[in-house]
């Protein structure tokens, strides 16, 4: 069932993302060669808790981490471990959750370590194009099928493969609620968008196949090709005016 926001809850669903937004922001400027992925989640909890917020992914089905921290060819859900430290060039891609007053947050940031191929900067800089072009489409009336369209459309004429296997989700009082928003589709179908939807849009984007496999973890999952993967996500309300993305500056 897909549950409507207030614009009051709207409000403070922003208020859980800016948190989210400024932790993703403390991670990457922490980021260098030798940081391991435990020092980078360490860092975001702390932040978090200071500010009353409570890390949403820490506990989530098992999950032991604060962030996902995925690193060039892990698509999503890498776990934050002490063993693993980041090198010059290395693609990594930050996913963090907040809640804050019963209210959930939800972004995700790819950037690089020091200095980065060119394959690595033109992935990143396509998939963030991407999400911008799923949020164009954000608006009363128009469809999910749109957003995914957008999504599918930027990264197949780039030569991208486009995930199938993890979508974008509702959330609200929960991380995540209905509907789910694939990151393809085709233009005019799907869900319509109403006012008071709230969304987490999140394209992952890889080099190569969209095919994936999954550590014996059970969490990492990486491409099943081994090229390099982006991944960036924002949470984004529909308005009677289109598209509000949550937790960032107007």
């Amino acid at each position: 069932m897909i549950l409507l926001k207030s614009t009051a809850e709207i409000d403070a669903m922003d208020q859980a993302n800016r948190l989210v937004h400024r932790a993703l922001v403390h991670v990457r400027e922490a980021a260098a060669p030798g940081v391991t992925t435990w020092d980078l989640d360490q860092k975001a909890e702390a932040l978090i808790r200071s500010e009353g917020g409570i890390p949403a992914f820490k506990g989530y089905r098992g999950f032991p981490g604060t962030l996902c921290i995925s690193i060039n060819d892990v698509i999503v859900h890498g776990i934050p471990s002490r063993s693993v430290r980041l090198r010059e060039g290395d693609l990594v891609s930050v996913d963090c959750g907040t809640v804050m007053d019963g209210f959930f947050g939800d972004a995700a940031i790819s950037f690089g370590v020091g200095r980065v191929s060119e394959e690595v900067r033109r992935l990143m800089e396509t998939t963030q194009k991407c999400l911008e072009d799923a949020v164009s489409e954000v608006r009363p009336n128009n469809r999910l099928g749109d957003v995914g369209a957008a999504v599918q459309r930027r990264a197949e004429s780039a030569g991208y493969g486009v995930v199938r296997d993890f979508v974008g989700h509702g959330i609200g009082r929960s991380l995540h609620e209905d509907p789910q928003v694939p990151n393809y589709g085709v233009a005019g179908r799907g869900q319509v968008m109403k006012p008071g939807l709230v969304i987490a849009i999140e394209p992952m984007i890889t080099a190569g196949s969209w095919r994936v496999k999954v550590d014996d973890d059970g969490w990492t999952a990486r491409t099943e090709d081994g090229r390099i993967a982006a991944h960036f996500e924002f949470s984004v309300a529909v308005t009677e005016n289109g598209a509000r993305v949550l937790g960032v500056e107007e």
